[in-house]
């Protein structure tokens, strides 16, 4: 019963507040700001209001606290998830007060994105079982890292969280995209027997499934930084506190493809004196400039993102 109730509860959370909590944002004039270089399609989005991400946080804690047992792993994965949330709502506050695209700078977001995990892998090496293993995917068995999980963990946090952010770029991406990969990662946890885990995994997709309620074309509102950061730190930690981080680059893969689309786009923008190897990135943006209408876009990445789902779980039970 508990597993119906992990997606319920916050479905509904997200229902019945979601217009409340629009109306407060357009009171506080907590409006989208959009960068100049982008699609102009955008332009009409401009003062949308975002910060949505705070309903999806307070949903997964409401639930969490109503139908979990509150195990060390999870408080650590509501500590991951809600700490990114607070870099992220810290990036919005300073983008809204400032009327510009941009908030944190690079560097201070990093630093952030990095104490918490580091948080994490230090608590996964002293007080669990875990130890520094991770699980191999096709293969099977354990790969122990050594002192190289500590890096190896950060990279996992800190990349999933910023994937994220950046497939956070059209109504519905990153919410439809982020619910099939924890609903695939659930398939997963509880194969391994997790299942705490997996409950927090089910009430995470079912705050994402609530949200696109209101955040599918057109968008009410918009989950900004505080939103990506957090589902980002929801779905690392849940790798990272089940040894599945390996899983997670190939369920993940929009995350890791959008990821890779702004990596080759500014290396091959320096190596060539300015030149562009995709119209825009994220990739998403590539397609949309490329003529594709915004919701064909989200569509096929939803689609894509199923792909990449179903290939993760199949390297699962191949073992």
């Amino acid at each position: 019963m508990r597993y119906y109730l992990a997606v319920i509860f916050p479905f509904f959370i997200l229902l019945l507040l979601g217009p409340t909590l629009i109306r407060v944002l357009e009171f506080l004039n907590y409006g989208q700001q959009i960068r100049d270089e982008g699609p102009k399609s955008h332009l009409k989005k401009k003062g949308i209001p975002t910060m949505g991400g705070i309903l999806i946080i307070l949903a997964i804690l409401i639930t969490a606290l109503l139908i979990l047992d509150l195990s060390s792993y999870i408080i650590w994965a509501l500590i991951i998830t809600i700490g990114m949330g607070l870099l992220g709502f810290l990036d919005d506050i300073i983008k809204i007060r400032s009327r510009r695209s941009l908030g944190l700078k690079a560097r201070e977001k990093l630093i952030g994105q990095v104490l918490f995990a580091l948080l994490l892998a230090v608590y996964v090496y002293l007080y669990t079982d875990l130890g520094t293993f991770v699980i191999l995917p096709i293969k099977g068995g354990y790969i122990n890292l050594g002192y190289w999980f500590f890096p190896f963990v950060i990279f996992t946090v800190v990349g999933t969280a910023n994937g994220v952010n950046l497939t956070d770029g059209l109504d519905g991406l990153a919410s439809g995209v982020t619910l099939i990969v924890v609903s695939s990662l659930a398939v997963l946890i509880s194969a391994l027997g997790y299942g705490q885990l997996t409950l927090f995994a089910l009430i995470v997709a079912g705050a994402c499934l609530g949200f696109i309620w209101y955040n599918s074309y057109p968008a009410q509102v918009f989950m900004g930084d505080v939103g990506s950061l957090a589902l980002g730190g929801a779905v690392a930690s849940l790798a990272v506190l089940s040894q599945t981080e390996l899983f997670l680059l190939i369920i993940g893969g929009i995350y890791v493809v959008e990821t890779l689309s702004v990596m080759i786009q500014v290396s091959y923008f320096r190596c060539t004196g300015g030149a562009r190897l995709f119209k825009m990135s994220p990739l998403h943006h590539h397609y949309e400039l490329a003529g594709l209408a915004e919701s064909k876009v989200v569509a096929r990445f939803w689609i894509l993102a199923l792909i990449f789902a179903l290939m993760g779980l199949a390297s699962f039970y191949v073992i």
